[in-house]
């Protein structure tokens, strides 16, 4: 038997560094470890499918707007329901102002969109702030409401010289629901609007009323309407003893810091939110005298933390909204009495100004960028505990979040050295950092997240943050400064994140896809 064959030294040797080479890890499995690794500090922006979404907003297309229409259609069929029980859900759904009847088409381009935009936006920011600072200095009344305000009731009532009950700029609601007015019910576009505490309608006979997609609510036609007497609980509420002279039937105004304002009597009536039972003696407005920039919708359902809100009427403890993306047909949901927990919510604590219950306030502490936390004092975003100067405001109409000058500026400026490889360009109104992603399919961003009291962190994706200000491929950095004490985190920052107010628990949380 033949012995076996010894291999050459040399081949040996090449053998063993062969073994020696798949043992240890090579440079190309090194560098497998490093997106990994840079992944948790990056957000992939989807460049080509922003910009789809940005050119099909202009779409006059009927299809293009074929999600709201077939929900609003089914809104308005009569169903059979049960009677409400306890704290059962109430469901309805939301849409995008620029997918309302008559609003696609109204802008040539998609830069005069966004511009359109910007400026309502801006009229938001400047009104919010300045309510919060109001409330902030002790202020409780102004007589906002023009003079000639009150004539549609001069045959009846004394002027009104009320307080602003609550509100801000009207213009810049981006954010519609169908809701059912009166009994039967009417299907009304209505603004929804987390900064404002009294719900109202434009109500015939119209003393002045501005343009809406339906026809105007008439409460002649309605069962369920009924006037609030003066002398009520739910008047006092508004702050104001105006009365009709003949009836004793209370009458509100709502003056809003853009200048628009509505007036009229206060009433009790029914509301239906989509496939919910009906909901009754809820305390509204109906305006006779409205003006301002509503857009098409026929009112407001006022979502604030005021006694008159209508999450505080119907003693709704808790309840959740989740914002698509305003270049989308498609719709998402408020949703009232649902509590429930759901994984990978980030919970923040819910604070409250000692001066005015209507904004919902957020104990925000930091942001990071590219997983590092900014160099910016917590006392930044603090809110005064005497007297609720400053702090962060969850607004659901603001559109940009606004951070305090000096947070914003090392916001953008930390962004800015993550970005090296991104072509800038120049400026496009309130935003400063613009970059020309024209030709890409795709780009690598810092992450961006909010910092919150007690540890949590919300991680914002690529889309929410980096926005396209025009069809040919300008994105912006979707953050603004202010001068303003309070910061407000805005619904560009909020899209594709459910978030809830639990008022009972003192919680809000945010739990991002699901819509």
């Amino acid at each position: 038997m033949r012995p076996p064959t010894l291999l050459p030294l040399a081949a040996a040797a090449a053998l063993l560094v062969l073994l020696l080479l798949a043992a240890a890890p090579t440079p190309a499995a090194s560098r497998r470890h490093h997106p990994a690794a840079a992944a948790a500090d990056t957000e992939t922006l989807d460049v080509a499918a922003s910009l789809s979404r940005a050119r099909a907003a202009l779409s006059t297309d009927a299809a293009a707007a074929a999600s709201l229409h077939q929900s609003a259609a089914a809104a308005g069929k009569p169903k059979r329901r049960s009677p409400r029980k306890g704290a059962s859900p109430l469901t309805l759904r939301l849409h995008a102002r620029d997918f309302l009847p008559g609003e696609q088409g109204r802008h040539e381009s998609y830069r005069s969109l966004v511009l359109s935009r910007l400026r309502r936006d801006a009229s938001r920011a400047a009104a919010v702030s300045a309510r919060a600072a109001l409330a902030a200095d002790g202020v409780t009344r102004l007589d906002l409401v023009p003079a000639n305000a009150s004539a549609v009731f001069a045959a009846s009532a004394a002027a009104i010289q009320g307080p602003v009950v609550s509100g801000v700029g009207q213009g810049s609601g981006e954010y519609f629901s169908r809701v059912g007015i009166g009994s039967p019910a009417r299907q009304l576009y209505m603004v929804l609007d987390t900064g404002s505490d009294v719900t109202w309608v434009q109500c015939q006979p119209c003393a002045d009323c501005y343009q809406q997609s339906d026809p105007v609510f008439d409460p002649s036609l309605s069962a369920s309407y009924a006037a609030v007497p003066c002398d009520s609980p739910r008047c006092r509420d508004l702050d104001t003893a105006a009365c009709r002279n003949a009836t004793g039937a209370c009458l509100y105004e709502v003056a809003y810091g853009d200048g628009s304002y509505t007036v009229g009597d206060f009433a009790t009536e029914t509301l239906t939110l989509g496939d919910s039972p009906p909901v009754g003696n809820v305390a509204i407005g109906c305006g006779h005298d409205n003006e301002g920039l509503f857009v098409g919708a026929a009112g407001l359902l006022a979502l604030g933390g005021g006694p008159l809100s209508f999450p505080s009427q119907i003693s709704a403890a808790t309840f959740s909204y989740c914002l698509v993306d305003r270049d989308s047909p498609a719709a998402s949901t408020l949703q009232f009495g649902d509590g429930a927990a759901e994984a990978g919510t980030v919970t923040a604590p819910l604070l409250r100004s000692p001066r005015t219950s209507t904004f919902y306030y957020v104990a925000m502490t930091g942001i990071s960028v590219g997983g590092q936390p900014l160099s910016i004092p917590p006392s930044a975003f603090a809110m005064d505990a005497a007297s609720g100067s400053g702090g962060v405001i969850v607004d659901s109409g603001t559109a940009v979040t606004r951070l305090q000058a000096a947070a914003y500026a090392a916001l953008r400026d930390a962004f800015v050295r993550g970005t090296p490889s991104l072509p800038r360009t120049s400026g496009v109104s309130l935003f400063d950092t613009c970059y020309d992603l024209s030709g890409r399919t795709s780009v690598e961003v810092p992450a961006v997240a909010l910092r919150f009291e007690g540890g949590g962190a919300l991680r914002l994706p690529a889309k929410n943050y980096l926005i396209p200000v025009d069809g040919a491929g300008t994105y912006c950095l979707a953050f603004a400064p202010t001068n303003a004490a309070v910061s407000i985190i805005g619904n560009v920052q909020q899209q594709g994140t459910r978030v809830s107010f639990d008022t009972a628990k003192g919680a809000v949380g945010f739990t991002p896809n699901k819509c």
